[in-house]
């Protein structure tokens, strides 16, 4: 099967070695995703804007590799604090309440960068 990569342009993908998305025939795993454009961090504070903010960048990804929501079939979100789950989740259930993919949320002690929440990966698989 052919392998494709998709990259953000990010000068870190270089430096670290690793792409925006890779898919290999009709499976595509999404990088983790954070809440950061060309100005800097989305939403600060906000646990639900943020996710929004990834959600949306995810669905770019997934509509550039010719996928769309309906082919998720994994999420894992890793969150700064698990208490604020309910707003994480409210984000994600906008997105995925029909769909329904396995799913994950685990809080880790930090993100790169201290204004981030949440980091969210993907995979999706066409049918």
């Amino acid at each position: 099967m052919q392998r494709k990569i998709y990259s953000s342009g990010a000068p870190w993908e270089d430096i670290v070695g690793y792409s925006r998305a890779v898919q290999v025939g009709n499976h595509l795993e999404i990088s983790g995703t954070v809440a950061t454009d060309e100005n800097g961090v989305v939403a600060k504070g906000d646990p639900y804007g943020q996710t929004k903010f990834v959600l949306e960048k995810i669905g770019k990804v997934l509509n550039q590799a010719g996928f769309t929501f309906d082919d998720v079939v994994r999420t894992r979100m890793f969150v700064t604090d698990i208490a604020r789950w309910e707003e994480f989740g409210r984000a994600h259930g906008e997105y995925f309440k029909k769909i329904k993919p396995a799913t994950s949320m685990i809080e880790v002690s930090a993100l790169i960068d201290p204004d981030y929440l949440i980091e969210v990966e993907v995979t999706a698989i066409k049918s």
